[in-house]
């Protein structure tokens, strides 16, 4: 199942506080951010960390937000997140300005739900091959998040491949992989420590590789990101 969110709204305010002087900016409970695009000059932005962590919270960075700016709104994804690297805190957001008839892909993330009968009675150890897909729709139809039902696997052996995850998406979203055989989880046998570590240090196969496309970020938008980064370690 494919979980797709009600409309996404962010309101942010034109930056004109470029460099060292964000820090005050975020000390007024402020993130500076960016917001650019395919024929869209990069917009510097500012927003409050407390509406931004709400929303990211919700949408993540494969769901629709409009950000609204002045009398206008933007249909975005949050593309970039940039964090401290000591307290994990937000130190920087890009918004990539997207259109609603060209379909993007993303990384959605897969969510495993229900409780295996084979894992429950049978003792069976779960398998979880993916954390994400990468998902192609249009902007407004990415799902937020993939939901499987676990229930299915009943016995030792029982999978979830890719084929049966198509088979559920819906004809609004694709999988960009082709790998249908690949298997996203299973049940397995319970085994020794000696079997498991083994196993553990053996090469493990599951949904191939598959070219993400960039969204390539202008240059003056990577450096406005290298300068405030520059500034933050002062």
């Amino acid at each position: 199942m494919a979980k797709v969110l009600q409309k996404i709204e962010l309101n942010a305010e034109n930056r004109k506080v470029l460099g060292g002087g964000v820090r005050k900016l975020r000390r007024d409970g402020y993130i500076p951010a960016i917001l650019y695009g395919k024929g869209q000059e990069p917009l510097p932005l500012q927003i409050s960390l407390k509406d931004f962590n709400k929303t990211f919270k919700i949408a993540g960075e494969s769901t629709l937000v409009y950000i609204g700016v002045d009398s206008q709104s933007y249909p975005t994804i949050i593309h970039d997140v940039a964090r401290d690297p000591l307290t994990d805190g937000i130190l920087h957001a890009d918004f990539y300005k997207v259109r609603l008839d060209e379909k993007i892909t993303a990384d959605v993330p897969v969510v495993f739900v229900g409780e295996s009968p084979a894992v429950k009675d049978l003792g069976g150890i779960f398998v979880r091959n993916v954390n994400e897909l990468e998902v192609e729709a249009l902007p407004q139809n990415l799902p937020h998040e993939l939901i499987i039902d676990i229930s299915v696997l009943k016995n030792f052996g029982d999978k979830i491949t890719v084929r049966d995850l198509k088979q559920i998406l819906g004809s609004l979203a694709e999988l960009t992989t082709t790998d249908d055989d690949a298997i996203i989880s299973a049940v397995q046998e319970p085994i020794s420590e000696e079997e498991l570590k083994a196993s553990l240090e053996e090469p493990t196969t599951g949904v191939e590789d598959v070219e993400v496309i960039k969204k390539e970020k202008p240059d003056e938008v990577a450096e406005e990101t290298v300068k405030i980064s520059a500034s933050e370690n002062k």
